[in-house]
């Protein structure tokens, strides 16, 4: 009796160790002898013991795998050491088990060769001021080669683009003549536009003596209060009239 209690503890302690759990971000990849059978999880699953069913655990969050930074030449010859960041999940547990021995790894070598060359493929200028559409490059090439293996890629940025300093005082140089040429353009439309309006002042001056006559004295005011000197005018006897005729007009109305 003694002996049947211990083979009944015995195998009912052989039966839990079976039970297992799992997370909800986790999936076990299950083997039966060496053959796969299944997925269990998340929560409460049973194996059965003495390794007669083994498991491999998956990871369903999105991993962040920074991609050491790689030296290389744009298609212009231009040396360039660029980093970047890959964003990538499992998709498929079966597959990442099943289809490569370590897609970890797999996923991190595949993102550095591409990153190589999808940067070889562009110019120096696309790689610096178009970030948005090498990216979208990069992670469509990366998730045509790692989809089989049931990985999916969430995201891929450049991180940071270094160049070489001689390039980097030739770019500056290039933008100092770049915004001088704007300077000048500025400075050339704003001389036109005024060089416009004066034409326009002119012709109405024409046609108005007295209008041309202020101008003029206004400007030797300006003058005049510039220079703190006293300026004496011969003016018109026309103007003079005019304005002698105004002077008893208004002492008329007062």
């Amino acid at each position: 009796m003694d002996l049947t209690l211990i083979v009944a503890v015995l195998i009912a302690l052989i039966l839990l160790s079976g039970f297992r759990i799992a997370r909800e971000y986790h999936r076990a990849v299950v083997f039966r002898l060496g053959r796969f059978t299944g997925l269990r999880g998340p929560g409460l699953y049973w194996l059965i013991p003495l390794g007669i069913e083994t498991k491999v655990r998956v990871d369903l969050r999105v991993v962040t795998a920074p991609i050491e930074q790689q030296e290389t030449i744009t298609r212009d010859s231009v040396t360039v050491k660029v980093n970047a960041v890959l964003w990538y999940r499992v998709s498929d547990p079966e597959k990442a088990v099943l289809k490569v021995e370590n897609f970890r790894a797999a996923v991190q070598q595949v993102a550095l060769t591409s990153l190589r060359n999808v940067i070889g493929q562009h110019d120096l200028d696309e790689v610096l001021k178009s970030r948005d559409q090498i990216n979208a490059i990069l992670s469509k090439n990366v998730s045509e080669n790692i989809s089989p293996w049931g990985v999916a890629v969430e995201l891929l940025e450049m991180k940071d683009v270094e160049i070489p300093q001689d390039m980097q005082r030739v770019m500056a140089m290039e933008a100092e003549a770049i915004r001088e040429k704007r300077a000048r353009i500025i400075k050339a439309d704003a001389e036109l536009e005024a060089s416009r309006k004066l034409a326009e002042a002119a012709q109405m001056m024409v046609g108005n003596p007295a209008a041309l006559e202020l101008r003029r004295m206004q400007m030797v005011a300006e003058v005049g209060a510039e220079n703190n000197s006293t300026t004496v005018l011969m003016m018109p006897a026309e103007f003079v009239h005019m304005a002698g005729s105004l002077s008893k007009y208004l002492e008329g109305k007062s």
